[in-house]
């Protein structure tokens, strides 16, 4: 009887354990769910800080000064750097901005009149624009005017807010990272805080390699999409070049994306001159595939692109676009977490790591 009621107890005990953890893990997911976007801006300001701390760490053969002086130096010239860009390149920008503006209806009309032609253009456009919707939206009321002038203000001033939060918190973290990821390792018990630092660089590592990486591919993207639409003869090639590269930090999706205006401005001219464009920038994709990527695979971790897709889309859908622009890093630094703790240490599965000390 009393082996009976041991069992029980024992029964109750794994039960009661089981719904413990099962209600802390939905509370955890839940806190997670509603503090994600602080979460995204803390995430953000560390990849700044890895970027102005892989280029002070460039300086320090040159400068004998302390991490943080080095960190404001290279953050000054930087700053510099890019005001003297926009100095150069704002006057030629901003006045095939203003063209663009004009030019994007143009040829999506001529396109739209091209598709027209065809009976699954016909198809697409009716589902794309649909005449009731847009003769509702013509009786506008200056109370939903009011709220969508007040919506944008608002929406501006958070993206500055947020542009500014992590800049600053970038320029703290990179001045000072050792307090930081000591602080990190000292939440671990003390037999694991050596395991834990080692995760913490492997993190670091990682990511630093994916940002060099990423800002060569997006060096090399917008500089062969502006002379490649150059030679091809499309207008505004250097405003499409420019955005091509931004675009490009946005796997799988900001290509697609800088290529529609592109594509739009080549319809002015001809369908053709549209299908050369089209040629180029899958070009251009192809390139940097097969030569940009690999090599920064190779010194990070390689993502499948079919779980990158799923997890920018679900992590654009919970976020917006903040989420979109850093899901692939978070991704990233995901893998590696579970590689070391989930694989290496909880399951004792050391067969990649035997493999790289052997190489």
């Amino acid at each position: 009887m009393s082996d009976r009621s041991t069992d029980e107890r024992l029964f109750l005990r794994r039960v009661s354990t089981g719904v413990a953890i099962f209600v802390a893990t939905l509370l955890f997911l839940a806190f997670i769910y509603f503090v994600s976007d602080v979460l995204l801006l803390i995430f953000a300001a560390a990849l700044v800080a890895i970027f102005l701390r892989g280029l002070a760490d460039l300086t320090k053969p040159y400068f004998k000064i302390a991490d943080g002086w080095r960190v404001l130096i290279v953050t000054s010239c930087l700053l510099t750097f890019i005001a003297l860009g926009i100095a150069l390149l704002s006057p030629s920008v901003a006045e095939q901005g203003k063209l663009l503006r004009t030019k994007i209806p143009e040829s999506a009309q001529k396109a739209s009149e091209f598709l027209s032609q065809y009976s699954w253009g016909r198809t697409m456009i009716d589902h794309i624009l649909h005449p009731d919707d847009l003769l509702n939206s013509v009786n506008v009321s200056v109370a939903d005017v009011v709220s969508n002038v007040s919506g944008y203000f608002s929406s501006t001033v958070g993206v500055i807010g947020n542009i500014a939060i992590i800049a600053l918190l970038g320029l703290y973290f990179a001045s000072e990272p050792r307090l930081y990821s000591a602080g990190i390792v000292k939440l671990f018990p003390v037999r694991r805080r050596d395991r834990a630092a080692e995760v913490v660089h492997a993190t670091y590592e990682t990511l630093r390699w994916w940002l060099i990486g990423k800002f060569a591919s997006m060096f090399f993207i917008g500089i062969l999409t502006w002379i490649g639409l150059s030679i091809l003869g499309v207008p505004l090639a250097l405003t499409l070049g420019l955005i091509a590269g931004l675009l490009s930090f946005i796997p799988n999706f900001g290509p697609i994306i800088s290529a529609i205006p592109a594509l739009l401005l080549a319809f002015i001219d001809s369908p053709i001159s549209a299908l050369y464009v089209l040629a180029l920038y899958v070009g251009i994709q192809v390139v940097e595939s097969n030569i940009v990527t690999p090599l920064i695979e190779r010194e990070t971790v390689e993502l499948p692109p079919a779980l990158t897709v799923v997890f920018q889309i679900v992590l654009g859908g919970m976020t917006g676009g903040l989420g979109l622009i850093l899901a692939t890093p978070l991704l990233a630094m995901i893998v590696v977490l579970v590689k070391k703790v989930y694989i290496e240490d909880i399951l004792g599965d050391k067969t990649e790591l035997v493999a790289a000390e052997a190489d």
